[in-house]
């Protein structure tokens, strides 16, 4: 069976690294969902704007392998403990296939690109492929009583983050705050103990940070 994109999606990821590790974790991150040519129908997405939420079907591009791995190493377990690929989000699958559930913030029209879905929450590089796009439905998606094996150990996870505030001079508080939050999870691999600078592209910037212990400390940031 061949797939292909039905849209694409424009973030302010411009790399891998730096990327919350799920979807809605910080919830001010937004996207724009444009739609490829021949899916820009108007009644495609009639009575969408009813669901406050949206699973994306998506493509981890900068993740393709040749070979199959059974085994991953999750960062929240230290980066050494390997668990099966089935058992985890890693987006190391066979089929490079990621789930994703993002806040619908309305729908935006553009002449030119047709009727675009302005989503939040969102854990995608820019220009990621989307596959499909299908509506979160509280009563049977949400089940409060599942348990998440060591996903529940971590998710109120976050590390204290320093900085002057001399280095978001120039800096939006809508993108300072997105910053701040993004090194709160510590992108930092989780393999990598020694105590050397970070940087990511977010936005129109570069950041450069480290982490010391269990604290982040922001060193710069710089148009790009």
């Amino acid at each position: 069976m061949e797939i292909k994109p039905i849209a694409f999606i424009k973030t302010d990821f411009k790399e891998k690294f730096g990327i919350p590790r799920q979807s809605g974790i910080i919830e001010n991150i937004c996207g724009e969902i444009i739609f490829e040519k021949q899916f820009r129908h108007p009644d495609a997405l009639r009575g969408i704007e009813e669901y406050s939420h949206l699973w994306l079907i998506f493509d981890f591009t900068q993740n393709h392998r040749d070979r199959f791995s059974p085994t991953v190493r999750p960062p929240r377990l230290g980066g050494n403990t390997r668990v099966g690929v089935f058992a985890t989000r890693s987006p190391f699958r066979p089929n490079n296939l990621g789930l994703s559930c993002v806040k619908l913030e309305g729908i935006k029209h553009d002449e030119a690109l047709g009727d675009i879905l302005l989503v939040s929450g969102v854990d995608l590089l820019d220009n990621t492929p989307i596959y499909d796009i299908k509506p979160y439905i509280p009563y049977c998606d949400c089940k409060p009583q599942a348990s998440g094996s060591f996903s529940d150990e971590f998710k109120n996870y976050k590390i204290e983050v320093l900085y002057d505030e001399k280095v978001f001079f120039g800096v939006e508080n809508s993108i300072k705050e997105n910053i701040i939050n993004i090194i709160s999870q510590n992108p930092k691999p989780a393999y990598k103990q020694d105590k050397k600078e970070y940087k990511f592209l977010f936005s129109d910037y570069e950041i450069t940070f480290e982490i010391l212990e269990e604290k982040a400390i922001i060193l710069k940031i710089e148009n790009v």
